[in-house]
């Protein structure tokens, strides 16, 4: 679920499913506190696994292309479908809203992300994400609107019982810390001067020994013991791709810190998050979106794709999947399993009626909590202008390792585990929050486990070339805007090829 990218090395963070020390210490005093579980769609999404039957479609449409999936890549191969001219087309979002993993949300307080929050700043190369914010006004004249970066202080730690400055520990960090932290970064740069660490991850990427090994292992060959840097690189890995830096490559591990270049500026944020670029996408492509329409299955018939929904069959001669890959066993005919393991999330937008008590630092739009099995929070009002803010809604993440838990556990359980975690930083918080809000996600990104990037699997479902194109950034490994942006441009791409029409490809 993307979540802030440092400028220097990563950041990680131990986690557990949930300890005794999380679950039921719930105040006596306990002011009443609302909410529920929101845009809950697994229930549907196991219909469709299970091969439930749906009502027969009365109604024919066809058509030459069909997106499946409104995420920010079904989103982006629609937005390049536009620009090239060619308009014959629709996209298919089960959801009542588009936007997948950077859907959002509002209430009386502000607008709120469920999921990825921001885009770090774009580097000069990244072509394509800045043709799309050049186009919405983000960057003009080489020139970033400074009212979308992030206002300063950006992010802070709960550290041995108070705040500091940013992620990278720094309380009772000893010389022998600072000193792998500085031999840590001197790898990472030489890794970037490689060119194999790029964004999109396509555009350098080749198999490499270190997509053998586990972040983990990696450290141990290196002689990284630092307690401070291991739960900051595990933080990291944790944080963009829902994994342990044991479950994770260390190909990828390493592309978290090596992939961008250090940037004072950013990252471009707003109150919804990555919504802000939905809500923009879907006004330019309002016309071809169909939303509350799942696919619950695509029929081959000849050289024809028969796309069906619950009101309607879609006849197509291209579909352009950019749902989650492992769908495509379930929903396409003839399509082999996916061989890629998803992390489940629960996100949660708690609504404060009021600030926690809390001397010395300022608040910041990124706040992490030391050795936390979750991964902190964002402010939603952090990028007003108003001078005092007295009332905020805060994105809370964790990524878990067991999507059972995730499921079975009522509202109730959750609502405990959240502010027993908030409460080792916030003593009061249980005093300043109205509701929680929280949303389930089953299989929220693809793990970049060891071997995912020479995987002979992921590079077949990325280099398909039938009439089925594969989009969702899960051929990548890595749940960020540009490579959902860049999968969805290339299937787009792809299709606009096969149909005689000039393509202009990334």
């Amino acid at each position: 679920m993307e979540r802030h990218r440092p400028l220097v090395p990563g950041k990680i963070t131990r986690r557990t499913v949930l300890s005794a020390a999380l679950i039921g210490l719930t105040a006596k005093a306990e002011r009443t506190i609302g909410g529920s579980f929101v845009n809950d769609a697994f229930p549907l999404g196991h219909r469709i696994r299970d091969h439930k039957t749906f009502p027969i479609p009365n109604h024919q449409v066809k058509l030459p292309v069909v997106i499946v999936g409104g995420g920010m890549a079904g989103l982006c191969a629609a937005w390049h479908l536009d620009k090239r001219g060619f308009r014959d087309f629709v996209i298919l979002e089960m959801e009542p809203n588009p936007g997948g993993n950077s859907r959002w949300g509002e209430n009386e307080i502000s607008r709120y992300p469920w999921a990825a929050h921001y885009v770090p700043v774009p580097n000069k190369d990244a072509a394509l994400s800045r043709e799309l914010f050049e186009e919405f006004g983000v960057l003009k004249d080489g020139k970033w609107d400074e009212r979308m970066l992030c206002f300063a202080p950006q992010e802070r730690l709960f550290l041995h019982g108070r705040w500091q400055d940013g992620i990278e520990p720094e309380l009772a960090a000893t010389r022998r810390d600072h000193d792998q932290f500085k031999r840590f970064q001197t790898l990472i740069l030489e890794a970037r001067a490689t060119g194999q660490f790029t964004i999109p991850m396509e555009k350098g990427a080749k198999v490499s020994p270190l997509d053998r090994l586990s972040a983990t292992q990696w450290m141990d060959q290196n002689k990284f013991d630092s307690p401070y840097l291991r739960w900051y690189v595990d933080y990291s890995c944790r944080d963009d791709y829902g994994a342990r830096a044991h479950e994770t490559s260390a190909w990828a591990g390493i592309h978290y810190f090596a992939s961008r270049e250090p940037e004072d500026k950013g990252p471009l944020t707003w109150p919804e998050g990555n919504g802000w670029i939905v809500n923009r996408l879907a006004q330019k492509l309002g016309k071809y979106l169909r939303t509350d329409s799942p696919v619950f299955h695509i029929a081959r018939d000849g050289g024809k794709l028969r796309v069906l929904t619950a009101k309607t069959e879609y006849v197509a001669d291209t579909v352009i999947f950019a749902a989650p890959t492992f769908l495509a066993h379930y929903i396409i005919d003839g399509m082999p399993p996916a061989d890629f393991v998803y992390s489940p999330w629960l996100t949660a937008n708690l609504t404060l009626d009021r600030l926690p008590v809390e001397p010395g630092i300022e608040a910041a739009w990124d706040n992490v909590i030391f050795e936390s099995p979750a991964l902190g929070y964002v402010n939603a009002k952090h990028m007003g202008v108003q001078s005092v803010v007295d009332r905020t809604v805060w994105t809370y993440y964790w990524s878990l390792d067991n999507r059972q838990i995730l499921l079975e556990k009522d509202w109730g359980y959750w609502k405990d585990a959240i502010l027993n975690d908030l409460s080792r930083a916030h003593t009061d918080i249980r005093n300043c929050v109205s509701r929680i809000d929280m949303m389930r996600f089953g299989h929220a990104m693809a793990r970049p486990v060891p071997g995912f990037l020479g995987s002979a699997g992921r590079q077949q479902w990325a280099a398909a070339s039938g009439n089925v194109l594969f989009a969702n950034s899960d051929l990548s490994g890595f749940s960020i805007f540009e490579e959902a942006q860049y999968r969805g441009v290339v299937a787009a791409d792809r299709a606009l090829k096969k149909m005689g029409k000039a393509g202009h490809g990334p």
